[in-house]
């Protein structure tokens, strides 16, 4: 059987993640509806470590990570996992998981000067206009919303922005990590710190232990296991071999495609200004198209190449 390339993995990965978090979108919006939102991020991260930690145990790769490798642990478990869903919990406690929730996947705002900053990727013309009509079309988007926020939501819509910051720092320190340890084995160690993040912040901000109905449960069976124990996973792997900046730009087809979900699913209706923000988003996605470059291989693998 032909072994599929490289490039074309981290492709259909990349793809997989896009669907898998789309579908997620109304997903969560059921489960944050079910249950005080920062407790349904916590037990999302209880069934994902879960997960994870059956998998590769099944697998027999369950070790700790190695020393160089408790970094990116600490930064993706912290930063992509357990800030990111603190954040978007929180801002949604005050904010419909909507227009509004674009915002957090404005990662190209922090992810292309980082990049040229931190990874000093070129940044040609045509990808600098394609970053520009991929925000712009976010802001198009999220603008209604923006415009009749009331004093009290400034600060749910800044969580967002924090949100996306984190993860575009996240984004980024993946593509300059040099990896000891395989991603795969990294993952139930970065689902752990998450979830020792949330649950405290869980307790002292909502307090009261949840009640798990039937459709937290539901929400919990997709979310959990798929949309985060692989879905991050997923996320690392590509980040490996797939330039920061258009990893970014390819998300931002997430929340598009969660509102297309939302209007089929849920009856949300579908404005001029969601239409052409979703128009502007695939624009910019296919202007910053780029190829996969080779992952950093394991150092351990770099010293029996030799």
């Amino acid at each position: 059987m032909k072994t599929a390339s490289p490039e074309a993995r981290a492709h259909s990965l990349l793809t997989g993640l896009v669907l898998i978090w789309a579908v997620s979108w109304p997903v969560t919006k059921v489960g944050v509806s079910a249950m005080p939102p920062l407790w349904f991020a916590c037990l999302r991260y209880v069934v994902a470590t879960a997960c994870c930690f059956g998998v590769v145990a099944l697998r027999g790769e369950l070790r700790r990570p190695a020393r160089g490798d408790w970094p990116l642990v600490a930064v993706s478990g912290v930063l992509q996992m357990g800030a990111y869903s603190a954040l978007t919990a929180t801002a949604l406690t005050q904010l419909a998981p909507g227009r509004a929730s674009v915002l957090a996947f404005s990662t190209p705002l922090w992810v292309v000067p980082l990049s040229a900053w931190w990874l000093k990727e070129r940044l040609t013309r045509r990808k600098v206009a394609g970053v520009g009509a991929g925000l712009v079309g976010v802001l198009v988007i999220a603008s209604p919303g923006l415009a009749h926020a009331s004093r009290d939501q400034l600060l749910p819509y800044a969580l967002l922005l924090c949100a996306a910051a984190a993860w575009a720092i996240s984004i980024v320190y993946v593509r300059v990590h040099r990896f000891q340890t395989p991603t795969l084995a990294l993952a139930p160690w970065q689902m752990l710190v998450a979830l020792l993040l949330l649950f405290p912040l869980a307790i002292l901000l909502e307090r009261r232990w949840p009640i798990l109905t039937p459709r937290a449960v539901a929400a919990l069976t997709f979310v959990g296991p798929i949309a985060t124990a692989f879905a991050y996973w997923a996320a690392i792997e590509v980040g490996r071999s797939v330039r920061a900046t258009t990893m970014s730009m390819v998300l931002l087809a997430v929340p598009s495609l969660g509102l297309l979900l939302l209007a089929v699913t849920l009856h949300e209706s579908m404005s001029l200004s969601v239409t052409l923000g979703l128009v502007l988003v695939a624009a910019g996605i296919v202007a910053t198209r780029a190829t996969v470059e080779p992952p950093q291989l394991p150092v351990h693998t770099l010293v029996h190449a030799k």
